[in-house]
């Protein structure tokens, strides 16, 4: 069954710091519809984020929503199972857009926690599409290893760029996620592993989110 998820206070405030939609390139100005959006999180798939793990906050401005995990790691070495060299997430979204008003996603920043030994690397990658729209390609951070620190990534759109949901039309939006943990020529005794979850609001990704007012039918 589909969880509305509405805007927690941490998130809020992290939210509240973060920057504005119009950031990635420039484009008209951006007229933020008044009524509060809301997010459904109708389907979660993916090693990296079973049922329940993964939470949705909307910015209270409607500019912005997060998404935390609480279980999303990729790790390899002594102990870790073959498979977990690799995790992944889909989250399907069901966003109640208010009437007259279509939207994009401009930019998304991720933040997690890595410890790679030297030799070792992590990815994180990304990629984000409406319902029965082409994908966007995928876009790839790499971090080289020795890192003992979080970490953080950005994927921007100019706006001239941005794909826009289909105004009039009721189309999830689907993002993908993966993270990926490589030994390379690290000591393959030691462990080496690269996470995206957190025990409170303070590591999220954040979705900033650009609006457009629909034309008016004829």
């Amino acid at each position: 069954m589909p969880r509305t998820l509405l805007t927690a206070a941490a998130a809020a405030a992290l939210i509240a710091t973060a920057t504005p939609a119009g950031a990635a390139g420039p484009g008209p100005q951006i007229t933020v519809p008044p009524d509060k959006i809301v997010i459904e999180l109708a389907t979660v798939n993916g090693s990296g984020c079973r049922e329940g793990t993964a939470q949705v906050a909307v910015a209270p401005d409607n500019t912005a929503f997060t998404v935390t995990y609480s279980e999303y790691l990729a790790q390899v070495g002594p102990g870790a199972p073959p498979t977990a060299f690799r995790k992944n997430c889909q989250l399907n979204l069901r966003v109640h857009v208010p009437s007259g008003f279509t939207y994009a996603i401009v930019q998304a920043d991720y933040r997690g926690f890595a410890f790679l030994q030297r030799g070792a690397w992590g990815q994180e990658r990304a990629n984000y599409y409406f319902q029965g729209m082409p994908q966007t390609a995928h876009r790839t951070h790499q971090f080289n290893g020795p890192l003992n620190d979080s970490w953080q990534s950005s994927d921007k759109t100019e706006f001239a760029d941005l794909v826009w949901a289909p105004c009039g039309e009721k189309r999830n939006f689907n993002i993908n996620t993966e993270l990926r943990v490589n030994a390379g020529t690290s000591n393959p005794a030691t462990t080496s592993f690269m996470a995206m979850d957190s025990t409170d609001a303070s590591v999220s990704t954040l979705y900033h989110i650009a609006w457009q007012v629909c034309p008016t039918p004829r």
